[in-house]
């Protein structure tokens, strides 16, 4: 049990990482109310993260009841079945529907990101295959996307939460990949436009130039001169 934390939800939480962001919309999409706790992650990290994720040591972590429950995707299914009159529901009812999106954001989790930051991070030819594997993911998800509001069809659930947080650095990945999602995928545009209309969504994703500065921290934390 983590000491302090016995009543609500807390969560370990740095304000421009999408994975906590994920969790933080998850729960506002539920009506669920939820303290968020700014962690250090760049300098020393703090004691309550490394107790409560010792073996990532790394954001989001959902404290509730006293109990620590790490990596983003795991929060998000804890949520669904831990407060199941909570709606609403972000995973469908139906077992291969919910196979389904667990794919897709598994696929999002392994891709994105991953190849997102080697394309600031890497140059020449190491850049060249980070952008060419970024757009073949981009090309996968829109063609997942389809002609569907959202990916699991009408109503905004798992994997729209899953991804939509990171849109928020396409900008940057459109900077130091020289693409863009506008023009080569206007689907998934249209449906990052669709989902930040959501107040859940506006309110809490960090606005793409302000990625682009942190990237640039993070550079410079890495040593990386362009």
């Amino acid at each position: 049990m983590v000491a302090g934390e016995e009543k609500g939800l807390v969560l370990l939480d740095f304000w421009v990482s999408p994975f906590a962001q994920r969790c933080r919309i998850a729960l506002a999409e539920k009506g669920l109310a939820c303290e968020s706790v700014e962690q250090e992650l760049l300098g020393e990290k703090g004691e309550l993260l490394l107790r409560s994720n010792p073996v990532h040591k790394k954001v989001p972590v959902l404290l509730h009841a006293g109990h620590a429950v790490c990596e983003s995707l795991v929060i998000l299914e804890y949520i669904e079945d831990a407060f199941p009159e909570a709606t609403p529901r972000l995973l469908p009812t139906d077992p291969l529907a919910r196979a389904h999106a667990r794919f897709w954001a598994d696929y999002v989790d392994k891709t994105v990101y991953v190849i997102g930051t080697r394309l600031w991070k890497l140059k020449g030819e190491g850049r060249a295959a980070a952008r060419a594997e970024m757009l073949e993911t981009l090309r996968t998800l829109e063609a997942e996307l389809g002609g569907k509001a959202f990916f699991g069809g009408e109503e905004f659930g798992f994997v729209d939460v899953a991804l939509i947080p990171l849109t928020s650095w396409f900008y940057s990945y459109e900077k130091h990949g020289e693409f863009s999602v506008q023009e080569e995928f206007p689907r998934l545009a249209e449906w990052a436009r669709r989902c930040g209309e959501r107040e859940t969504v506006a309110k809490i994703l960090t606005k793409p130039e302000d990625v682009l500065d942190f990237i640039g921290v993070l550079k410079k934390c890495y040593g990386i001169v362009e």
